[in-house]
């Protein structure tokens, strides 16, 4: 099974993204999608996470009211809508996925992860 992210880029602050993670080879049903970032120097941190059919989401603080997650089960795709981007917002996006329990917010509770797409937010 690979995850597939892109949809990275250069953009200005203010300005939206949208990000996609397909995942692909053995047809498999991921619980629990998620996504992740990480800047230079810096841990990485969750950002948001939606469940199988996506009746739960959760988002960090930090993005919360600008980034939307959402899922297309039919394409094994999940999305991350970024809006009002900023400088901060700039880093490595990684999405991840589970097949056990519900969104999850620890990297140790993610089996699968894709390879990153860089997002950066210049003024």
């Amino acid at each position: 099974v690979q995850l597939q992210a892109f949809g990275g880029g250069l953009v200005q602050a203010g300005g939206s993204l949208r990000l996609s993670c397909a995942a692909s080879g053995r047809t498999f049903f991921f619980n629990v999608m998620g996504w992740f970032r990480q800047a230079p120097g810096k841990e990485r941190e969750f950002i948001a996470a939606i469940n199988w059919n996506g009746s739960t989401t959760s988002y960090a603080d930090s993005v919360k009211g600008r980034f939307t997650i959402s899922r297309d089960n039919a394409k094994n795709t999940v999305y991350l809508q970024m809006n009002s981007l900023k400088l901060e917002d700039t880093a490595v996006y990684y999405c991840a996925a589970r097949n056990r329990g519900s969104t999850a917010i620890a990297t140790t509770d993610y089996d699968y992860w894709g390879q990153g797409t860089q997002v950066t937010v210049s003024s």
